[in-house]
């Protein structure tokens, strides 16, 4: 029996992997959700290019142009309504950035948009909320390949925001290079130096994290679902994999190859900024850029989708459900 639906799509062009998620909005009792239909994540690699040459090279150029031709099928048989393509870190840093995205406008018809630190943030603003307790203040931390975003939050209200040009790739080039630049020696202390202040003026008692690698690290410490874990436990997690050749984080502890190189510098970023606030125990949600994007979609096309409610007095359940462990 057909059933109909109407979708919507969120594409996060990261500089580590490219994810696309397709969301069907649901309304049954006077409540909206957003129920994941699909989901896609390629190891793209942008950053790699970037941040060791200050381009995307013309044979990742041709990858990333074919995959998203692919996405564009794939949206088109799930008959998607709306959709919205979001690029960060390594797009907005490469030199060819703007040619690759005007090549893509031309060739596939799909406008990317290329944001900064803070609509980062402004998009996972948006399900973040759904998360936060009462009376507890906390320190949002989100690394991605190439930045990490910081948000505070006091009483459920965001008090300050921060982007730094710290990521795990970046981290990874700068570890196997053996190299610590002073450059980004002074930009890691300007990190801590933010993160020690804001902490201590809003009276941060708790951290959130988001992204692919601390996802990662969740679901291999001992913490029950859904539950908070402490800076001991990802720290004892992190030591062991940190101990771990590539050769067995991939074939033992059954990493892919493109999260087993980088979740480990991604781990300092969180747990320094965990010690840095001084705090002992994070909230890893599973959300992101994308289901933020997501939301904004709703918001925006709410009244072509049900003209007659009006808009809704609530929003969208954000959809929290797993991301399946081998798209990891």
């Amino acid at each position: 029996m057909h059933f109909p639906l109407r979708k919507l799509a969120a594409i996060d062009i990261g500089s580590n992997a490219v994810r696309c998620q397709i969301s069907a909005v649901l309304h049954y009792e006077g409540r909206y959700r957003l129920k994941r239909v699909e989901y896609v994540r390629f190891p793209m690699r942008l950053g790699e290019d970037v941040f060791a040459t200050g381009h995307i090279s013309k044979p990742k150029e041709d990858q990333f142009v074919k995959f998203l031709h692919s996405l564009r099928l794939l949206m088109e048989v799930h008959g998607v309504a709306h959709y919205l393509v979001c690029a960060t870190s390594a797009m907005r840093s490469a030199a060819n950035g703007e040619a690759i995205v005007a090549r893509v406008r031309k060739e596939l018809g799909m406008e990317i948009k290329v944001i900064d630190g803070q609509d980062e943030a402004f998009y996972i603003n948006r399900v973040i909320e759904h998360v936060l307790e009462d009376k507890r203040h906390y320190l949002h931390i989100d690394v991605g390949g190439g930045s990490t975003e910081f948000n505070i939050y006091h009483d459920r209200r965001k008090v300050a925001a921060q982007s730094f040009e710290i990521g795990s790739i970046r981290r990874m080039q700068e570890e196997e290079s053996g190299q610590n630049t002073a450059g980004q020696a002074e930009l890691w202390a300007r990190m801590e130096e933010w993160v020690r202040h804001n902490a201590r003026q809003y009276h941060v008692t708790r951290a959130i994290g988001t992204g692919g690698n601390i996802n990662k690290l969740y679901s291999l410490t001992p913490a029950a679902p859904s539950k908070a874990v402490t800076r001991r436990s990802l720290e004892t997690t992190l030591d062991r994999l940190a101990g771990l050749s590539m050769d067995e984080r991939v074939n033992v502890a059954m990493l892919n190859p493109d999260r087993a190189d980088v979740i480990v510098p991604a781990g300092h970023i969180y747990l320094s900024a965990m010690q840095w606030a001084n705090v002992s125990s994070m909230v890893v949600p599973d959300i992101g850029l994308k289901d933020g994007m997501l939301q904004a979609l709703f918001e925006d096309y709410f009244d072509e989708m049900n003209p007659e409610a009006g808009h809704p007095a609530r929003l969208p359940v954000p959809d929290l459900q797993n991301t399946p462990a081998e798209l990891e």
